[in-house]
């Protein structure tokens, strides 16, 4: 039996990889190594050569995915496409170099510094991951559709 696919069904799961790829590691964000220049160094890295990336794939597709079926009005496309809009943004503008600033206050020793500039990025990631959950939520059940 031959295999048929649908280039939008193509698209559909490069969307899906890409979120999963972008944003698993939002969840997994406290378990992450940190402490150190080098550990922030290396997530700044994953957050530039992953989850940016990714996420942008992941847009584009869903850009296309939209369009090719005229979605936009619908409440679970429009409301997920901002809150990726918005995490990239809070990758690009405030998590990736936060990561280098942690590096630098890791560097000078000072804690005080650190420990608060670490929680508030901790905070931040936890509300990101549940922005992808409210959007994970809203694509699967249509809400609103």
């Amino acid at each position: 039996m031959p295999l048929a696919l649908a280039f939008y069904d193509v698209v559909q799961a490069v969307h899906v990889m890409g979120v999963i790829a972008a944003f698993g590691v939002w969840f997994a964000w406290p378990l992450l190594p940190g402490g150190s220049a080098p550990d922030h160094h290396g997530l700044q890295r994953i957050l530039r050569v992953v989850v940016t990336p990714a996420a942008t794939v992941a847009l584009l597709a869903g850009i296309y995915m939209a369009t090719d079926r005229e979605l936009w009005s619908e409440i679970w496309v429009t409301i997920p496409f901002l809150i990726l809009v918005v995490l990239l943004g809070l990758t690009g503008a405030y998590l990736t170099p936060r990561q280098g600033e942690l590096a630098a206050l890791a560097d000078a020793g000072d804690t005080g510094a650190y420990q608060a500039l670490h929680a508030q990025v901790a905070k931040v990631a936890l509300a990101g991951a549940g922005l992808v959950l409210v959007a994970t939520f809203l694509m699967v059940t249509k809400v609103g559709g």
